[in-house]
């Protein structure tokens, strides 16, 4: 049962066994949270970090600290897939001119392993155009490949497939994808790729259509189609995870099946994107909810690099959003007790970790742009 009420009123129904005042100013300002919703965690032996790293997957919990991952862990009673992770370091997340960075600027600097500047996509801090890891892999032959929960004129997606000085420039960004190259595209938002978003009269998907690519707008459709493909699987963001079930993790598990009947590997960036949404929003319940279907994909990441013995998995954040610290709860129930002190990002460093082949590189504490340099160090 699912229940997410002020402490005001919780604390009323656990005076008796507790003993807690419920009339403190922080304690009325805690949102509590339980969900119905827990999980086994997968069970997978890692290959050794000596073998040879033909594929790298990129996993990207969009507004994602270190305090986020404690609730989730607290919810599922106590496990995440991010236990398998045996190698971990922190990132730091500041950008050129903004010591609080946005997902432009915190997403770019993974993808082409340099710091921009606030709001910048795909761009050096100049405003000049910088290929992405994407971009490296695809000119060694590899396979690459994007899924996200978020629309694809959001800024994480366009960090890793488009250039542009500022990241509402979304028509642009959109018209992007045309000749971005990427071989697997999965997410929401075909508002933007026609005018009901868009300021003119283009319609991005007939272009895309026209330059090769399979478009679909099913998950079914997705299922069938070959390379390249873009599956653009709702008008916006894709329905909150509570809704959309298994979509994203279907999405996931279809690139990375498409992606692998390659014969030199592929680098793949799957994203959490909503996880900051709610956290914008300070509503603990869909937050968690997000981030809870980002491990369980995670578990299914996992589950395939481990038959494959030759995948490099990292999993970090582009920054931590909404000031969230935990409280109280009850790892036994799985409930916790949080307070949002922001609507906004924070400058606190985020989580990294590493699963796989050369997983024993991903320790320290590194700028993003450092980590994002370690990571194309294995493309090659």
């Amino acid at each position: 049962m699912i229940v997410l009420v002020a402490a005001a009123v919780l604390a009323a129904c656990k005076g008796k066994d507790t003993g807690k005042a419920a009339d403190t100013e922080e304690e009325t300002a805690l949102q509590y949270y339980q969900t119905d919703r827990t999980y086994d965690i997968v069970d997978v032996v890692m290959p050794p970090v000596t073998n040879e790293v033909r594929n790298v997957i990129i996993m990207i919990g969009d507004g994602m600290g270190l305090e986020q991952v404690s609730c989730a862990w607290v919810l599922n009673h106590g496990k995440l897939n991010f236990d398998n992770f045996p190698y971990t370091g922190i990132s730091r997340t500041w950008c050129t001119n903004e010591l609080i960075t946005d997902s432009g600027a915190g997403g770019t600097a993974l993808a082409i392993g340099q710091k921009t500047a606030y709001s910048c996509v795909g761009v050096a801090a100049d405003s000049t155009d910088v290929p992405s890891v994407l971009v490296k892999a695809k000119e060694l032959g590899k396979r690459t490949g994007i899924a996200v929960t978020c629309h694809f004129a959001d800024a994480t997606p366009c960090d890793f497939a488009c250039h542009n000085e500022y990241r509402y420039n979304q028509d642009d960004l959109i018209a992007d994808y045309v000749e971005c190259g990427v071989d697997y595209l999965s997410g929401g938002g075909t508002d933007w790729f026609t005018n009901v978003k868009r300021g003119d009269d283009r319609n991005i998907m007939t272009e895309m259509a026209n330059a090769g690519y399979n478009v679909v707008t099913t998950e079914e459709e997705l299922m069938q189609a070959g390379l390249p493909v873009i599956g653009i699987l709702s008008p916006d963001n894709l329905p909150v995870a509570k809704e959309r079930g298994d979509l994203f993790r279907h999405s996931v598990a279809r690139g990375l099946d498409l992606l692998s009947q390659g014969d030199k590997g592929f680098v793949m960036m799957i994203e959490g994107s909503c996880i900051d949404d709610w956290l914008h929003g300070n509503d603990i319940e869909k937050a968690m909810e997000e981030l809870l279907d980002f491990d369980r994909t995670i578990g299914d990441v996992l589950e395939w690099a481990a038959k494959d013995g030759h995948t490099l998995v990292v999993v970090t954040a582009d920054h931590a959003t909404g000031c969230l610290t935990l409280q109280d709860g009850n790892l036994e129930d799985g409930e916790i007790g949080v307070h949002f002190a922001s609507e906004s990002h924070n400058g606190i460093a985020v989580p990294v970790y590493a699963w796989g082949p050369g997983s024993d590189r991903f320790t320290g504490i590194k700028e993003n742009a450092e980590w994002g340099q370690i990571i194309a160090s294995f493309v090659k």
